[in-house]
């Protein structure tokens, strides 16, 4: 089975999910979109109202600054694959809560397994807070790289943050950051 055929079985075993209470508002369960052999894999928080709607990730105004975000460093949403670290929108925009996030961690480790990325780029503190397993901010985690299995994890700042704070430092260090990923992505995919 091909990395393509495989996320597509899981995505078509994850439809009528109802493991946790954020089926109960949901449209649909947004898997996530890309390249199923993607180095480099974007994992945000979870869907928004946009994404629940049209059932991909970051279609939103987060969304649009992501895809920005990657062309500046020379990448574009078809070379990466994005998902989140849960796949139903939480209500109101809310933060997923902790039996949430246990119950699409398995998804989540299933589809990295499939894609085996060598990158993973986190955007925000609770993407990267589920991922490392710490309760560290996104302040004192992100500008450098953490160890995730055979891959390096480079967490950010969360696109939607960067909407909401312009006039802070936050842009120019998500950039680093950002820099930090592709410089990471290229030295690793001659490998």
């Amino acid at each position: 089975m091909t990395p393509a055929e495989a996320l597509r079985a899981q995505e078509a075993r994850l439809q009528g999910c109802r493991n946790c209470k954020l089926c109960e508002g949901r449209h649909t369960v947004v898997f996530g979109s890309g390249n199923p052999q993607a180095d480099l894999v974007v994992i945000g928080e979870g869907p928004g109202a946009d994404e629940d709607a049209q059932g991909l990730p970051f279609v939103g105004r987060a969304g649009q600054l992501l895809t920005k975000m990657l062309e500046s460093v020379k990448l574009t949403r078809d070379e990466v694959f994005i998902t989140n670290t849960v796949l139903c929108r939480p209500p109101g925009n809310r933060n997923p809560e902790a039996d949430e996030l246990a119950a699409c961690a398995p998804f989540l480790a299933d589809k990295l397994a499939v894609i085996q990325p060598k990158v993973i780029l986190t955007l925000g503190s609770v993407a990267t807070q589920a991922m490392l397993r710490t309760k560290e901010p996104i302040g004192k985690l992100r500008g450098r790289m953490h160890a995730y299995g055979n891959a390096v994890l480079i967490p950010t700042f969360h696109p939607a943050f960067l909407l909401r704070n312009p006039g802070q430092d936050y842009k120019r260090m998500a950039w680093e950051d950002l820099k930090l990923a592709k410089r990471e992505y290229d030295q690793r995919r001659t490998r």
